[in-house]
């Protein structure tokens, strides 16, 4: 039998090689296949492994909490918000906090200036305890003291793109800048994080926390964002839970009502990332596993015509002793090979895909294909190599000798 699967994979070789052009064109749809599953892969793998570096510098004891309105009552005009009430109610009332600070993002404008040049930032208020939370820390200079808060100072952290984008000396301590029509004085240069999600993590300036309310003027209600950290005894879901009460209680809401913010950790913005980009994956290798059928059906239509060419040689194997089963054997190898040809053809075009997007879009993670989707692409391969060479195999295994050896 050893022998026989031998001897019929060398007869596959050689027909597979005899006509060279026609099982190229025949396992196209296979490699397209194969090779759009694996760019997708390679592409959504690497950057899942990136999101996940990424939050996990951030720490698992970290939470974020901001208000949410949902999109029916937005369209009604009806905008939930966190208030420094709120931040206060936290600081005295919640246990198993280390450090939390309140950010408040530019309502106005982002625009920043230095001399000519003008840049667009994300300009955000905040206090000493952010560089904690955040892990955020400067390279240069200092970062926010409580005193500026205390005193609403007009001083600015920026990060490097920033001093990029305004042509910043390298050393931008104590240089002016100007925010919302007031003078900056740059007291510290961020350490450099680079980009996420296309998002830059650099592009960012920080004031103090009183000196953003004060610009933002005489506002009856702000809402802010809170970022704290928990101490090392703290528990995640027993601090969450705590403060999903003290804020429902302190928003008014019922029992029947949602609730009016998101409590959120590194941990679960990290998995909806990953359940948005498995889903991606799953929805754009649904579609192209299409061309996998559609390579599979040209296998078949391939191994009819191989049959029907080959009709005398299966009446002239037959009389000379070949079973039913090594006939049917030889053709079944021949398509299994067929489209494990594709599918390492397409394994490696993919990977190639794939780094060349990863390379293309600056900052995108660099593509990384998994083990798993290695087996999963060679592995469909076969299977479809064998659903769609049955038929063809057993066609010629069933060709009865005598009428075989007398086809024309």
């Amino acid at each position: 039998m050893f022998f026989a699967m031998i001897e019929s994979a060398r007869s596959a070789f050689a027909s597979i090689l005899a006509h060279g052009l026609r099982s190229f064109l025949t396992t196209l749809g296979i490699v397209i296949g194969v090779a759009s599953v694996i760019a997708v892969v390679s592409v959504t793998q690497g950057m899942s492994a990136f999101i996940s570096d990424t939050f996990s510098s951030l720490g698992t004891n970290s939470l974020t909490i901001q208000s949410y309105t949902p999109f029916e009552d937005q369209m009604k005009g009806i905008r939930a918000r966190l208030t420094p009430a709120d931040l206060e109610l936290i600081e005295s009332r919640a246990t198993g906090i280390a450090s939390i600070t309140p950010i408040l993002a530019a309502n106005r404008s982002s625009q920043i200036k230095y001399g000519s040049q003008t840049s667009f930032s994300q300009i955000m208020g905040t206090t000493y305890a952010f560089q904690d939370v955040a892990q955020t820390f400067t390279q240069r200079g200092r970062f926010l003291a409580a005193t500026d808060n205390q005193t609403r100072r007009r001083i600015a952290v920026i990060g490097d793109k920033v001093r990029e984008n305004l042509s910043l000396p390298e050393d931008p301590i104590n240089e002016y800048v100007e925010i919302a029509g007031e003078w900056f004085k740059v007291v510290g240069l961020l350490e450099e994080r680079g980009e996420i999600m296309g998002m830059n993590r650099d592009d960012m300036v920080l004031v103090p926390y009183a000196t953003m309310v004060s610009l933002q003027g005489n506002q009856a209600r702000i809402d802010i964002q809170i970022q704290l950290s928990l101490s090392e005894s703290a528990n995640v879901d027993e601090v969450s839970q705590q403060l999903t009460t003290l804020l429902r209680n302190a928003h008014g809401l019922s029992s029947e009502e949602d609730d009016d913010f998101r409590i959120q950790t590194a941990e679960q913005l990290m998995e909806e990332f990953d359940q948005i980009i498995g889903m991606v994956t799953m929805v754009i290798g649904g579609v192209v596993g299409i061309s996998l059928l559609v390579g599979g059906i040209g296998i078949m239509n391939i191994m009819l015509v191989s049959v029907t060419e080959r009709t005398r040689e299966i009446g002239i194997c037959k009389a000379v002793g070949a079973k039913r089963h090594h006939i049917l054997m030889q053709f079944l190898i021949e398509a299994i090979l067929l489209s494990l040809l594709g599918g390492v053809i397409g394994l490696a075009l993919g990977f190639g895909m794939g780094t060349l997007i990863s390379n293309t879009i600056p900052g995108f993670p660099p593509a990384s294909i998994p083990l798993w989707s290695v087996g999963l692409a060679l592995g469909f391969s076969g299977f479809v190599g064998v659903l769609f060479g049955i038929l063809p195999a057993a066609k010629a295994a069933n060709l009865d000798p005598i009428d075989a050896l007398r086809y024309e």
